[in-house]
């Protein structure tokens, strides 16, 4: 699928794990939810006073959980002639070439830095140490992109 608005891109990267995590994590959340809502009207199992509606709140509330969760499968990092746009849990920025200074991963983080000028820096949860080979190939990438839109 190429349309206007991904073919401008040069590079798109997604953190496989991380979205396998909030994937596996809002189905199972969701089991737990419905099941105990299901057997929550049984007698030996709860209260005597529950019905319908309890059921049905206590399964809503595990399909809004698992909504919840599943933002972890949001974040993106674009690169293209436009710049770097980064997208993280709720917000998606996109940062001109003359505002990034670069793309790091810190000694003792868990996801990249996109070095901003201050001495400012925005979280990259895309790029996930627990990717492995396919974060430092995204990375290496980015730096490749990086030093063509710099030059030019």
């Amino acid at each position: 699928m190429t349309d206007a608005s991904t073919s401008e891109w040069d590079m798109e990267y997604r953190s496989r794990r991380l979205r396998l995590i909030g994937i596996v994590a809002a189905a199972v959340v969701v089991v737990i939810h419905v099941t105990f809502g299901l057997l929550l009207t049984i007698s030996n199992t709860g209260p005597d006073n529950i019905g319908w509606s309890d059921q049905a709140a206590l399964i809503c509330i595990g399909l809004v959980e698992a909504c919840a969760i599943m933002l972890l499968a949001r974040p993106r990092l674009r690169v293209g002639s436009r710049g770097v746009s980064v997208r993280n849990l709720a917000t998606e920025r996109l940062f001109e070439w003359d505002q990034v200074r670069g793309l790091t991963y810190p000694d003792k983080g868990f996801g990249g830095q996109l070095e901003l000028p201050a001495d400012e820096h925005v979280p990259v949860l895309a790029i996930q140490a627990g990717d492995g080979a396919r974060a430092i190939e995204a990375m290496e990438r980015y730096r490749e992109i990086e030093q063509l839109y710099r030059r030019g």
